[in-house]
């Protein structure tokens, strides 16, 4: 018997692309086939942004509808509050947004969920970053330690996002160890590689019976100057070359997907963030432009999504694919490349 992953990427609001295109195969799913997204995924896995919708999704009985209501207007604008302290200047000497509202959205809306609330036979990660010991932090319900970790405090670290948001401190049992964590972005942007790895060893079960849907938050398309990058030093870099961008890169995980799994077995939905066939306004790539017209641009880009690949990505939730692996669309021909 095969296993669905479904793997979600960081973005910040971008995610509102993601949440959009779920909701909408939820729809058809429901509709057409009488099931939900839960009775098809067997392993959730999310970085930053896409641990908050994995986490839901796993851990909460919220519907893909109410997920995506998450990423509304009013939540982001406390989402995103800014920082506002004195002698301050936001993302350069202190963290651009104040995170106390970022919790207090998260823990309302998860209340006392926990990482072992995942439904039996299934499983969720998040991935997390540990600044002080160096090294990645996989909160994973296939480890106990972690099952008593309310997924709030798993979505508020994971979305921590070094320059955006300060850093956040979980103690986990059973020693409770301090973390100190940020945006697992930072070394895992795509999830989707950890996800397989931990199902291949959970389940042992060979490549061939792991099934992907991997679903991005669109790609920067700005071009960083390249001359002028030889005399930038730490604040140039975070200014003018988008540094949290560049080192959350999904492409390079989407290339070894591909190559690495069975053809048939892997769909990932991303695009470029730039006109294309069927996208005449491409929303903003900047993870915190929380504008009504750009939370509207991102709905749209998940509606675009959802028209490319959402028959194939129901036929790969119900096992019953039986076409080519698929790859971010083409902005010249507003397909996805196969």
């Amino acid at each position: 018997m095969s296993k669905l992953i479904l793997s979600l990427d960081g973005g910040g609001i971008r995610g509102a692309a993601s949440t959009q295109f779920l909701t909408l195969v939820e729809e058809k799913l429901q509709r057409e086939h009488g099931k939900s997204l839960r009775d098809c995924v067997d392993f959730y896995a999310g970085t930053s942004t896409g641990c908050i919708i994995a986490l839901a999704l796993a851990t909460t009985d919220m519907s893909m509808a109410e997920i995506n209501n998450l990423y509304n207007e009013a939540n982001a604008k406390k989402i995103f509050t800014e920082n506002k302290g004195l002698f301050e200047v936001d993302g350069l000497n202190a963290p651009k947004y104040e995170a106390k509202d970022k919790t207090k959205v998260l823990r309302d809306s998860f209340a006392q969920a926990k990482i072992g609330d995942v439904a039996k036979n299934k499983h969720v990660l998040a991935i997390t970053y540990d600044i002080e010991k160096r090294k990645p932090v996989v909160i994973k319900s296939t480890k106990p330690s972690y099952l008593k970790t309310l997924s709030y405090q798993a979505a508020d670290a994971s979305s921590a996002a070094p320059t955006f948001f300060p850093t956040k401190n979980i103690n986990f049992p059973p020693d409770s160890d301090e973390s100190w964590l940020i945006d697992g972005g930072v070394i895992a942007n795509n999830p989707a590689m950890c996800a397989i790895a931990e199902a291949k060893r959970t389940w042992q079960i060979p490549l061939e019976k792991i099934r992907v849907l991997s679903v991005g938050t669109g790609f920067m398309t700005r071009k960083i100057n390249g001359p002028a990058s030889q005399k930038w030093g730490g604040l140039q870099w975070m200014l003018k070359g988008q540094i949290m961008e560049i080192l959350s890169d999904e492409r390079i995980v989407a290339y070894q997907c591909l190559t690495l799994m069975a053809q048939g077995s892997y769909i990932r939905v991303n695009a470029k963030l730039m006109k294309q066939p069927g996208l005449p306004t491409p929303p903003d790539d900047a993870m915190d432009d929380i504008s009504k017209t750009n939370l509207k641009r991102l709905r749209l880009l998940g509606e675009m999504w959802f028209k490319q690949y959402g028959d194939a990505a129901i036929s790969l939730l119900l096992n019953t694919y039986q076409g080519k692996s698929l790859d971010r669309i083409d902005p010249k021909t507003g397909k996805p490349i196969s």
